[in-house]
């Protein structure tokens, strides 16, 4: 990891979705400024980072005298919850065998708006069959129903499902795979995700009593480094994916060093948050359902 060393902003953003969010969502930047030191991420670059992500819409800064806190802005969070949501699910989802279709017609959208919504199905994990047809196996239809309501383009696509035909011969759908979807470098991401972090499901365990300071920069690292492979993962089903595929092998992997590391890592954060408030309260119960389930 030393020669893929994370950028400040990014740090941040894995800050508060696998950190602050269950803690309330709200954080003093002198707490931010503490939580990340360990990183050799300086306060000059953390001042520097919330301020960009501020500009870009994603944080609001709420002033007290000479003190600041940080929530993200409402305009952000549905987004910014929903990628961190996926994180904590099995990537291998059960399959209909049906595949969702959306459908355009050039003439019913403007430039702009077939750009806004080919950005946000890709980014949902389609796959494009042309620039007016999207595909996708296993989609999450609410995340779907929702991302088409904030384009306002619920009544101007086609969409609709598909299934080989039973009658007619035809080319594997799986074959689709190839075509509409870059899972090679799905798979080294992966890879060197479970390459880095592989060697400590044997090891935390044999340490009881690990300091819990190296617990959160162990449990933040583990989620950083999963995410930015896995929010680039179309998450297709597993029968149209290769043998043992890697993003399961990740996902377990992940799902088992954080419920290693979790409650140490907690009370580093607990006691970091309670410096400049005291009222600082433990996660929120929703924080416990995260990778199946963790015990309190």
């Amino acid at each position: 990891m030393a020669a893929h060393p994370p950028r400040s902003k990014s740090v941040v953003m894995t800050l508060f979705g696998d950190v602050i969010l269950p803690h309330g969502g709200a954080l003093w930047l002198g707490s931010l400024i503490r939580l990340l030191a360990p990183f050799g991420i300086s306060d000059r670059l953390v001042r520097t980072s919330v301020y960009r992500l501020a500009e870009e819409g994603w944080l609001s800064a709420n002033r007290q005298g000479r003190r600041s806190m940080y929530t993200l802005r409402e305009s952000a969070s549905g987004k910014f919850e929903h990628a961190y949501k996926r994180i904590y699910k099995p990537t291998y989802l059960t399959w209909d065998g049906q595949w969702t279709q959306v459908m355009l017609l050039s003439h019913m959208l403007a430039a702009d708006e077939r750009a806004a919504l080919r950005k946000e199905l890709l980014w949902e994990g389609f796959g494009a069959l042309s620039p007016t047809s999207f595909i996708h196996p296993n989609p999450d239809q609410s995340q779907l129903n929702d991302l088409l309501a904030q384009l306002n383009l619920r009544n101007r696509l086609f969409i609709g499902t598909l299934k080989p035909a039973s009658t007619l011969s035809s080319q594997p759908f799986s074959e689709l795979i190839d075509h509409c979807w870059d899972l090679e470098s799905v798979a080294a991401g992966y890879q060197r995700f479970l390459d880095w972090f592989g060697p400590l499901r044997e090891t935390v365990p044999n340490h009881p009593d690990l300091d819990p300071e190296l617990a959160f920069v162990l449990r933040t690292l583990l989620i950083h480094e999963f995410r930015r492979t896995q929010l680039h993962d179309p998450l297709l089903p597993l029968e149209l994916l290769p043998i043992n595929w890697a993003g399961k092998q990740a996902y377990e992997l992940c799902r088992d060093l954080y419920r290693l590391l979790f409650k140490k890592a907690n009370e580093h954060i607990l006691s970091v948050l309670r410096v400049e408030d005291e009222h600082a309260q433990p996660v929120e119960d929703y924080f416990y359902e995260r990778f199946g389930g963790l015990a309190p």
